[in-house]
C-alpha cells in the first residue's frame, strides 16, 4: 500500500483551495453579472430596498387606515341606529304636539264662533259640516254641529231638513234626508239648546245616483230667531 508523502498531501489541499476559490468566483461573477443586467435595466438594489421599506410603511399605515374606518363605521352604525329612534322619538312627539296644537286652534275657533263670530251677527249657524265614508260602498256619514252665535238668554229650538242634490241616469235628481236614511233610522230632526249641539247621522245613497252638493236647512221654532239654509258641495274627508 502506498503512502502518500507530506509533498503530495500539500498538493492536493491547494488543488482543493484553488478550486473552491474558483468556484466562489465564478458564483460572485455570476451575482456581478446578474446585478449589472439588473442596473443595466434600471434596476438599483438600494433604491428597490428604499422603496420596499415605503411600500412596507404603506402597507402597514392602510392597514391601520382600515382599522381606524371599520371602528369609525361601527360606530356610526351605532349612532345611525341612535339617531334613528331619537328620530322616531322626535318625530312621534311632533305630531302629537302638531296634532294637540290643532286641536286646541279648531277649539278656540269653535268656541269664539259662539262668542264672537267673525261677521259679528248673532243667530243660528252651521259652525260644521262633514261627511265621511262609511263601512260599505254608498253608506256615508254626515255630521253636522250648529251653534248659536253671541245671544245665548234664551234656548233655540227647531229642527233640520237636509237634501243631496246630483245626478242619476244623465238627469238631475234631488234625494230628501227621509229617503236616504237607513230603514231603522229616526227621520225627525229635532234640536234645543243654548250654546250648541252636534249631531251624526248615516246616508245611504241610491245605486247610480252622483252626489253633488248637500243642502241644510236649519228650521228655529224660537222667536225672533231666524231660521238658515246653506248649500255644501259634497266633498267626503278621512273619517
Amino acid at each position: 500500500m502506498a503512502v502518500r508523502t507530506h509533498l503530495q498531501t500539500h498538493s492536493t489541499g491547494r488543488t482543493v483551495a484553488v478550486r473552491v476559490f474558483f468556484a466562489l468566483l465564478a458564483g460572485i461573477a455570476a451575482y456581478l453579472v446578474f446585478e449589472y443586467g439588473r442596473i443595466s435595466a434600471g434596476y438599483d438594489i438600494v433604491d428597490a430596498a428604499r422603496e420596499r421599506g415605503a411600500l412596507e410603511e404603506r402597507i402597514d399605515a392602510l392597514n391601520e387606515e382600515i382599522a381606524g374606518l371599520r371602528q369609525e363605521v361601527a360606530l356610526q352604525e351605532t349612532h345611525r341606529e341612535i339617531d334613528r329612534e331619537a328620530y322616531r322619538e322626535v318625530e312621534a312627539s311632533l305630531i302629537a304636539l302638531q296634532a294637540k296644537i290643532q286641536e286646541q286652534q279648531d277649539a278656540i275657533a269653535f268656541y269664539r264662533g259662539i262668542v264672537s263670530p267673525a261677521d259679528g251677527k248673532p243667530g243660528l249657524r252651521v259652525q260644521n259640516l262633514r261627511l265621511t265614508r262609511g263601512a260599505e260602498e254608498r253608506e256615508f256619514n254626515l255630521r253636522l254641529v250648529l251653534v248659536q252665535a253671541m245671544k245665548h238668554d234664551r234656548k233655540v229650538s227647531g229642527d233640520v231638513a237636509v237634501r243631496v242634490e246630483g245626478s242619476e241616469g244623465g238627469a238631475a235628481r234631488t234625494y230628501a234626508l227621509g229617503e236616504l236614511l237607513p230603514a231603522d233610522a229616526d227621520r225627525d230632526w229635532a234640536f234645543s239648546f243654548r250654546y250648541f249641539q252636534d249631531f251624526d247621522r248615516q246616508l245611504v245613497l241610491p245605486d247610480g245616483f252622483t252626489p253633488e252638493r248637500i243642502h241644510v236647512e236649519v228650521r228655529s221654532r224660537t222667536r225672533s230667531i231666524s231660521s238658515i239654509e246653506e248649500s255644501y258641495a259634497w266633498a267626503t274627508s278621512q273619517g
